[in-house]
């Protein structure tokens, strides 16, 4: 059992770079809007409701795919390195998968904001997350997200041995994910 936890900035490629590498390894990708998307529909993401339940969903999902035969999970997520709350997360999701003997692999993307920005309004990306395409307020999200909270690491500070940090500005999304494909031999 693997798990790839694919982490940066909104818009930074996480979504498209998972796609690419569930097709190289057979990997499932279970990228974050997949829930978020769901419990949008009846609670704001940014509400209790929203967050319980996005929570919930997600949590059940790695307990599953963890004690499953599947050959691991792919999966997506903005962390927020100023926040305790983020690292403690992660740290969950990891000794969930852990616990049934699982391998776990850190691959941080950063972007230029200038192509993020241009990221943020693609048509693939606005196809599987509904909530960002009211373009208005998913560019503002992302600016104020990015003066709010620190979304990438520091040199050093994830000291995991199966860690890997990828600027992507100009990489393809199947570029990047050979890159981590022949890392990781996934």
């Amino acid at each position: 059992m693997k798990l790839v936890i694919i982490f940066g900035p909104q818009a930074v490629g996480k979504m498209t770079v998972g796609q690419e590498l569930e097709k190289l390894t057979g990997l499932k990708l279970f990228h974050n809007h997949m829930t978020i998307e769901l419990v949008s529909h009846f609670f704001d993401y940014g509400s209790p409701a929203g967050k319980r339940l996005v929570g919930l969903f997600r949590e059940e999902i790695f307990e599953e795919v963890a004690k499953s035969d599947l050959p691991g999970l792919i999966f997506t997520y903005v962390w927020a390195f100023d926040l305790p709350s983020d690292r403690e997360y992660v740290e969950h999701i990891r000794r969930i998968f852990e616990s049934q003997g699982g391998e776990v692999f850190y691959v941080e993307l950063e972007a230029d904001l200038e192509e993020r920005l241009i990221r943020n309004r693609d048509p693939h990306r606005l196809l599987h997350k509904a909530s960002k395409r009211n373009l208005a307020r998913s560019e503002r999200d992302l600016l104020q997200t990015m003066e709010k909270h620190r979304l990438n690491s520091l040199d050093g500070e994830i000291g995991e041995a199966n860690y890997i940090k990828i600027n992507n500005t100009a990489c393809s999304p199947d570029e990047v994910a050979r890159i981590i494909q022949e890392r990781f031999q996934l």
